[in-house]
């Protein structure tokens, strides 16, 4: 593979960033950076849910959450305003950041606009795309992080989660969601959010 192409240079650069997370996480018996494990995630998750991937739409996944421990979820009132507003601001940070290091890399304004617009989910259910790096980021949640959340909450409340991350979701990523190897007690809440 030629390291010299843009999309490879961007890849690089999202993981540099990625790689400074100060949170560890062990997978398959290292220590790596929680952000970098999750950028990779998301790329393979989006590989194999539309291999035909715009590189937009690649550079997007990938950043998804790039730096994401700068803004800190404390830093904000811990109430639903708070959360969106520290949503939001985490958007426009990831949004710029990507911007500068693909502006780093060659890509155009317009490149850059495509994935800032992608990153902060504009116009995202007229957007495929837009549509497309949801469903990943919901699958990549589901098949990743919901036991984590779901063993500081009660059953009711992960319900709750699985029905709004389903909500958020296409057809076809319901159909991906179905099919992931879900642990027992995951695929069993699962199934009383769809049901209940």
């Amino acid at each position: 593979m030629n390291n010299s192409t843009p999309l490879l240079q961007i890849f690089a650069a999202i993981d540099e960033k990625n790689r400074q997370d100060p949170n560890q996480v062990e997978w398959e018996g290292q220590s790596v950076a929680k952000e970098q494990l999750y950028a990779e995630r998301m790329s393979q998750c989006l590989a194999n849910f539309d291999p035909a991937a715009s590189e937009h739409l690649q550079i997007a996944c990938r950043a998804q959450h790039i730096q994401r421990w700068s803004i800190p979820r404390r830093d904000y009132p811990m109430d639903r305003s708070g959360y969106k507003h520290w949503r939001s601001e985490l958007a426009k940070f990831h949004a710029q950041l990507t911007a500068q290091l693909m502006n780093d890399c060659g890509y155009t304004q317009a490149d850059q606009q495509r994935v800032k617009d992608l990153l902060q989910k504009k116009r995202l259910k007229q957007d495929k795309e837009a549509q497309t790096l949801e469903d990943v980021a919901c699958l990549v949640f589901l098949e990743f992080h919901l036991d984590d959340f779901a063993a500081g909450h009660d059953d009711d409340k992960v319900v709750d989660i699985i029905r709004k991350t389903w909500n958020k979701m296409s057809e076809q990523g319901h159909s991906a969601a179905l099919k992931l190897p879900l642990t027992d007690p995951m695929a069993t809440l699962v199934g009383k959010a769809l049901n209940g």
